[in-house]
């Protein structure tokens, strides 16, 4: 496969990395989690302003085109400066629903706010009981006249504080953890009977538990098919998966080079640490694995854009199991080559290390992934 990114490719590699170098240094991000909602509404509007939040919405609906590799080569530069900003939970999650399962009135009347920065979006997808199993919905949506009244909740929903719109998911028909019988519904944030707790996550950024009372949902409030939900929501939480080893890339590139300044200053024995052998041949290691991680990820995101759903599925599997598995060596390599340091607030490894954490957690671990792996292998292998 082709990994040579094109002349306009390299242009929004280029001004991302050159935005997270020189205008969001650590320093910046903390005043960024102290502001209300824990990101800075201000460098939300210069995202809107470069064009980042239109990628991937079409042209004609305010978006600047393009696909799911513009959208990577982006997220990848925001791991390595360990962005805030609500850009996973609104223009991957939210954006990504619309733009593969909204109606015709839904993708108008929202993709251009979308792109203009005026929309901030959150998608619930996971309960308590279901840990990452999509199907396991005990969230109900019952018909009420032309539409339905929700109730139930909906966990660790990314930034639910802060969105004008929450996507989720809720059961029309079936039992807990039938694969029918799943409806994806846009309701407002503010709407009467929704209740948002919102709180920090250990790399961070926010998340929010959404507490869904007798509220009601019009015909209008329903993105792809009643009852066919699930099939929408996979397709974009493994798009998802699939960005999100990316940004890890990113996020381990930025951990790996921390280490070696560090390994380049600290000297032992009146010498600097990275003279070492032994030490080199551990940066090497990182190294290829954050390399192993980026190409896995492209990978993964190439095929997201396809209608192919297995291919697809089988290749986010991989490149998020092969991110949790790679950020956990890496991270652990970094704090022990930083003398144990590296825990400390004041290091920016520190904050690498759990947002590597992190995204290991969303959209399945790599020990869930694994498991996809293999029950892939068994169907095809029965098939």
């Amino acid at each position: 496969m082709n990994f040579t990114f094109t002349e306009e490719q390299l242009l929004i590699r280029d001004m991302a990395e050159r935005f997270f170098r020189d205008e969001y240094d650590l320093d910046t991000r903390r005043k960024h989690q102290a502001m209300p909602g824990g990101f800075c509404p201000e460098t939300w509007a210069q995202f809107a302003e470069m064009g980042w939040l239109a990628l991937g919405i079409p042209e004609d609906l305010g978006g600047v085109g393009g696909g799911s590799v513009e959208t990577a080569i982006l997220m990848e530069a925001m791991g390595g400066g360990l962005a805030v900003e609500p850009f996973l939970s609104t223009v991957v999650l939210g954006g990504g629903l619309l733009i593969r399962g909204g109606s015709d009135e839904q993708k108008g009347d929202l993709l251009p706010k979308l792109a203009a920065g005026e929309l901030l979006l959150a998608f619930g997808y996971g309960e308590p009981q279901s840990r990452y199993d999509l199907n396991d919905v005990a969230t109900t949506a019952k018909a009420d006249g032309d539409g339905y009244v929700l109730d139930g909740g909906k966990c660790v929903v990314l930034h639910a504080g802060t969105a004008d719109k929450i996507a989720v998911t809720a059961r029309t028909s079936g039992d807990a953890r039938d694969r029918a019988g799943i409806t994806v519904f846009l309701i407002d944030a503010d709407a009467p009977g929704v209740t948002v707790r919102d709180y920090p996550t250990v790399d961070g950024l926010r998340a929010g538990d959404v507490t869904l009372s007798g509220v009601k949902a019009g015909a209008e409030a329903v993105v792809g098919e009643v009852g066919n939900g699930l099939e929408l929501t996979e397709a974009v939480i493994d798009r998802a998966a699939a960005l999100i080893a990316v940004e890890a890339a990113g996020v381990m590139a930025a951990t790996t080079q921390c280490t070696v300044d560090y390994l380049k200053e600290r000297k032992q024995f009146g010498r600097p640490l990275g003279d070492f052998q032994a030490l080199q041949h551990r940066m090497t290691e990182m190294y290829m694995e954050t390399e192993l991680t980026r190409w896995l990820g492209y990978m993964a995101v190439v095929r997201q854009d396809g209608d192919d759903r297995p291919p697809a599925a089988r290749a986010a599997a991989q490149a998020k199991a092969k991110a949790g598995q790679a950020g956990r060596l890496i991270g652990q390599e970094a704090v022990q080559l930083h003398g144990g340091m590296g825990v400390t607030d004041e290091m920016f490894v520190s904050h690498l290390f759990k947002r590597l954490t992190m995204i290991d957690h969303v959209f399945g671990d790599a020990a869930h992934q694994v498991e996809r792996l293999a029950d892939m292998d068994v169907g095809n292998a029965a098939a």
